[in-house]
């Protein structure tokens, strides 16, 4: 026993140290928004042996996202940070000799954003272009390294005067939301010669040309314009051609009255794969891209998605030629596709229950891509033999700190019998047989859908002990062109029917407490919620961001001009129809579920104007309300201080409804 007893000591002094060194992970919390690290612009340099991207991060001393240019090696041994300021660096490129890494900032007090060069011999970055009128919007290396083309805006004005002069409009869609008022500003293509950073105009008009890419062989630019009589009349967009010299001809090489966009030279240079709206309308809101290919002389198209009824993004050609890569928005999921250049025939490369982003080729013929899961924010990964390899792996720390929410998808039936795709998120301690109370949390759009990837804000509110169900209702993406156009002109009828039918199903499935529902959403989703708690009083408490009251009030003050006019007509001819649609603002007196709302002052998507109008209704008829209007912000809150104080404001809420 004398021996015995040292032994079991030692056994459990081990046991003791090793628990110690594995503490215990922590729940979610509102301030980890200064901790999430955001990837994004993979670039893969000429030889292959490199990628570059950014990578931001939070400031919480100057409350302020940075974003700084990061690369890894192809075999993921090696990760370097490039740029250390704090001005921020974005839209790295490689120039297609290998010599540079040029990048997009405005270091050093610089009043705009220039090109800088950063030399792969080693050195600090050089200041390239030292442009003194109009703002950088977009630029691309010529094949020969010797030239960029650049996209410029130049404003009407840009003079400048103590006294700012009045903003003066006379265009028909004449708001958005951050760039504010519009002027006749306008993009235009330039070419700058790296060698005697002389800048010479390419394109002229009252037109903006944007997405510029070189052909494979230099010789010409093809971009992207609307060059209708009226522009601000339609969504239109087609894909020209000019060659790579001042004062040559621009030739047009789409004409779909729709929107052409997203396009990609062939390896040959002798055709070009784009994105097709399927509505050919002036106003397009309820489609879904189709994957297409013409000559780059022009001519007929070849529709290569058509029949797939999904929508098709990010188009990338194989280095053969043969066949086009491209994601496709399935339900709840984002793949990674390959099509026939000749007849179209799809096979799926990688799918799952995650969700992929961009694509690049890489010179050997494999791709970059990103992937998020409802466990893993975006890392990047090399796409190979039809394997995936993990590139980056900024995410680990944090993730390793923390537990999160299981994630599962469910399939609810409307009332008309419609099925309904919904992601239901669990407390991470929760049992199968646990019951709790729920938080309806509704995506924006409406044309989006929620995917199997990480989600913060969900994610959040599950941490914060409640079950979160994300619902696909009529309107979104991923289920086919007709469910997605189901909602045309006929707002808040068939969505709050499948947000219904999803609160039935978790109900009767013993996921949810009846008694402690809530609903909450930004955007089109707080548009939802208040149309929701408009129709159905089971919901104790709501949170309502960015929402709507009495439509007519925001024809001419938000940007969606073109939507009133061709989906709902002119208030002067179908005033009914917008009296129908603002049945939560006209019926207030119905409603009795507690409701915030939230909005940020500077939003010119959906203004201020709608989330004031609800919370006055509240306020006069005596409903529990609060409205928070963040500062400075624009349709999506940025500012890291207001997310944490959103999560918290969230949470607070729903909190003093639901869990008495």
């Amino acid at each position: 026993m004398k021996k015995t007893l040292p032994l079991l000591a030692l056994l459990l002094l081990f046991k003791t140290i090793g628990f110690a060194q594995t503490p215990a992970k922590r729940t979610l919390k509102p301030s980890d928004v200064y901790l999430i690290q955001t990837l994004g612009d993979p670039q893969i340099s000429p030889e292959g042996k490199w990628v570059s991207y950014t990578l931001s991060a939070v400031d919480s001393t100057k409350n302020k996202r940075n974003a700084d240019i990061w690369m890894v090696s192809w075999d993921g041994k090696e990760t370097i940070q490039l740029t250390h300021t704090p001005d921020g660096e974005s839209q790295g490129r490689w120039s297609p000799d290998g010599r540079f890494l040029s990048f997009v900032s405005s270091r050093n007090g610089l009043a705009s954003s220039q090109i800088w060069l950063m030399d792969r011999r080693g050195g600090e970055a050089r200041q390239l272009t030292d442009l003194k009128k109009g703002s950088l919007t977009d630029y691309a290396w010529s094949p020969d390294s010797k030239k960029l083309v650049l996209a410029i805006k130049t404003p009407a004005d840009t003079a400048k005067v103590k006294t700012p002069k009045p903003i003066v409009v006379d265009r028909f869609h004449f708001k958005q939301d951050v760039e504010g008022y519009l002027t006749k500003a306008t993009v235009h293509l330039y070419l700058y010669d790296i060698g005697t950073k002389k800048l010479d105009t390419l394109t002229r008009g009252n037109f903006d040309e944007t997405n510029p890419k070189w052909s494979p062989d230099g010789s010409q630019i093809a971009f992207s314009s609307n060059r209708t009589d009226d522009p601000d009349r339609n969504s239109n967009a087609d894909i020209w051609v000019i060659d790579a010299r001042p004062n040559a001809q621009i030739k047009q090489i789409t004409k779909w009255p729709g929107r052409d966009s997203g396009f990609e030279w062939s390896p040959d240079g002798k055709q070009i794969a784009y994105l097709r709206s399927t509505s050919s309308e002036n106003y397009i809101m309820y489609d879904q891209s189709i994957l297409c290919i013409v000559s780059k002389d022009g001519g007929e198209p070849k529709l290569l998605s058509q029949s797939l009824d999904r929508p098709v993004s990010t188009l990338r050609w194989a280095k053969d030629g043969n066949s086009i890569y491209a994601l496709v928005s399935d339900d709840r999921i984002r793949y990674v596709a390959q099509f026939n250049a000749t007849d179209g025939k799809m096979t799926k490369v990688m799918g799952g229950s995650r969700s992929f982003g961009g694509l690049e080729r890489h010179p050997s013929g494999s791709f970059l891509t990103t992937m998020s899961d409802p466990q893993t924010p975006s890392e990047i990964y090399v796409l190979e033999n039809n394997n995936l390899r993990k590139l980056t792996a900024h995410q680990e720390n944090f993730l390793s700190k923390v537990s999160l929410a299981t994630v599962e998808g469910f399939t609810s039936k409307s009332k008309d019998g419609t099925l309904v795709s919904n992601i239901l998120y669990r407390p991470a301690s929760a049992g199968k047989a646990d019951k709790f109370p729920t938080i309806f949390f509704i995506h924006g759009g409406p044309v989006a859908q929620d995917e199997y990837s990480f989600d913060l804000g969900r994610q959040m509110l599950a941490a914060a002990g409640y079950a979160v169900v994300a619902v696909n209702y009529r309107g979104s993406t991923g289920r086919g062109l007709d469910f997605c156009k189901a909602i045309w002109a006929d707002w808040g009828n068939k969505e709050v029917i499948d947000i219904l039918g999803a609160a039935d199903y978790v109900v009767q499935n013993g996921i949810a407490d009846p008694t402690r529902l809530g609903i909450g959403g930004w955007s089109y989703g707080g548009i939802l919620t208040n149309y929701t708690i408009a129709s159905d009083t089971r919901f104790k408490a709501a949170s309502s961001g960015a929402g709507v009251a009495m439509i007519s009030s925001l024809y001419g003050v938000d940007q969606y001009i073109l939507q009133y006019e061709n989906e709902l007509g002119s208030p002067w001819k179908n005033f009914d129809k917008y009296v129908a649609l603002s049945y939560p603002f006209l019926k207030a007196d119905r409603i009795k579920t507690p409701t915030q709302f939230m909005v940020g002052e500077s939003d010119f998507n959906v203004p201020s104007v709608g989330s004031e109008q609800m919370y006055q209704a509240f306020k006069s008829l005596g409903i529990p309300t609060e409205l928070i209007i963040y500062p400075g912000q624009f349709h999506g809150i940025t500012n890291p201080a207001f997310q944490k104080d959103r999560f918290e404001r969230y949470i607070n809420w729903f909190d003093k409804y639901l869990k008495k």
